[in-house]
């Protein structure tokens, strides 16, 4: 920084660091790595292109990037950031759908845990809550509802079928 120790990309570059060194701010002298890497990848002359054409307050930002993509690049020459992001896209696709599965298995469980019962006939609320769930945008927004409705109203049922042999749990996870 024209005093007395050049920055990273002066001191890699081997040149004398002025006060003016775009660099300076953004490759301290205590980090070469940091510009060593960037600088293999993009080159000095493609860095300071870029650092000069944006506004100073977002250069610190551009930085962090250029660094970023360029330690994805060293680890991953094909793909380099883009890679990464598509394992973290897959490894949420999956971790989703492990999520519903549990979530279906202890919906499962719960429903195995309330005795099992057939009404034999709707009241009116069975049959406003069936209509507003056939008439909304989203069907599944009712289902909660229909469904406490449905064993509310069936466990006072006067005829109701229990079966003598309840559904074995079977775990999703083997």
């Amino acid at each position: 920084m024209g005093g007395t120790s050049p920055c990273a990309s002066c001191k890699l570059l081997r040149r004398r660091c002025t006060k003016e060194c775009i660099f300076a701010p953004y490759f301290p002298s205590d980090d070469p790595h940091k510009f060593a890497i960037v600088h293999k990848v993009f080159g000095a002359s493609n860095i300071s292109k870029m650092l000069q054409e944006l506004p100073v307050h977002q250069r610190a930002d551009a930085v962090g990037s250029l660094v970023y993509e360029a330690n994805a690049r060293v680890r991953d020459p094909v793909y380099g950031c883009v890679g990464a992001i598509s394992f973290l896209q897959s490894q949420v696709s999956q971790l989703q759908m492990q999520l519903a599965v549990a979530q279906a298995e202890i919906l499962c469980i719960q429903m195995q845990q309330e005795p099992t019962t057939l009404p034999t006939q709707f009241d009116q609320d069975d049959k406003s809550l069936l209509l507003s769930y056939n008439n909304s945008s989203n069907n599944y927004e009712m289902l909660p509802q229909y469904l406490t409705s449905f064993a509310s109203s069936s466990s006072s049922s006067s005829n109701v079928f229990q079966d003598s042999n309840p559904l074995k749990r079977e775990s999703f996870w083997t």
